[in-house]
């Protein structure tokens, strides 16, 4: 009579090392906190709006008789352009279905906020001065200043653009009064449309 032997079991694979787990586990909550982190309401296509405007303000401004005249035209700019961003952020964020101001977002406003308090502050007392010419240099600065601390909780590229207006700020304040229409209009108009299409097609719109 012959013998029953029990089948051999099948040779088990080898467990993953608790190494390479763990490193996947790490990396996994890394790019989940960056994500968490980062604030993308910020909306590309907001910014082209408002770059477009710009660019329709730099050339109606530069047609004006006077300084003041022109200085007008912006502050209309400077009262509309911050309705249509944060419009444009609103719908984003609903359309995410992200808190638009917990988190990163009450950081991205809080740093924001002060260069920008500063920049209507300063405009008042340059303008009662009599010193127009350096406006558009401080505008550029303080508003490339806001960007760039805004942008420390924001994706990359945000901060970035800060730092171009900032250098368009340095270029104004050392330029001829009379180029401050272009410079202006290739800032806010240029740099808006440029970076926000690129920030509408890596970050969702």
């Amino acid at each position: 009579m012959t013998s029953v032997r029990p089948l051999r079991p099948p040779p088990a694979q080898d467990p993953p090392s608790l190494h390479l787990r763990a490193m996947d586990n790490l990396a996994f909550i890394r790019d989940t906190m960056e994500a968490a982190g980062s604030f993308t309401a910020v909306s590309g296509w907001g910014m082209v709006a408002i770059g477009v405007l710009s660019i329709g303000v730099a050339i109606t401004g530069g047609r004006q008789g006077s300084p003041a005249a022109e200085l007008n035209t912006w502050l209309g700019w400077a009262v509309l352009s911050p309705l249509v961003m944060i419009w444009a952020m609103v719908r984003k964020a609903r359309a995410a279905r992200m808190p638009l101001l917990s988190g990163p977002g009450r950081k991205f406003v809080l740093s924001f906020s002060p260069p920008m308090f500063v920049g209507a502050l300063l405009t008042l007392v340059l303008f009662r001065a009599g010193f127009l010419e350096a406006i558009p240099g401080v505008w550029l600065l303080l508003y490339g200043t806001a960007v760039v601390a805004g942008g420390a909780f924001s994706v990359k590229i945000v901060p970035v653009m800060g730092l171009c207006f900032m250098a368009a700020g340095v270029i104004s304040l050392f330029s001829p009064m009379v180029w401050n229409p272009w410079i202006m209009g290739a800032a806010f108009g240029g740099l808006h449309v440029a970076f926000g299409i690129a920030i509408a097609r890596r970050h969702g719109g």
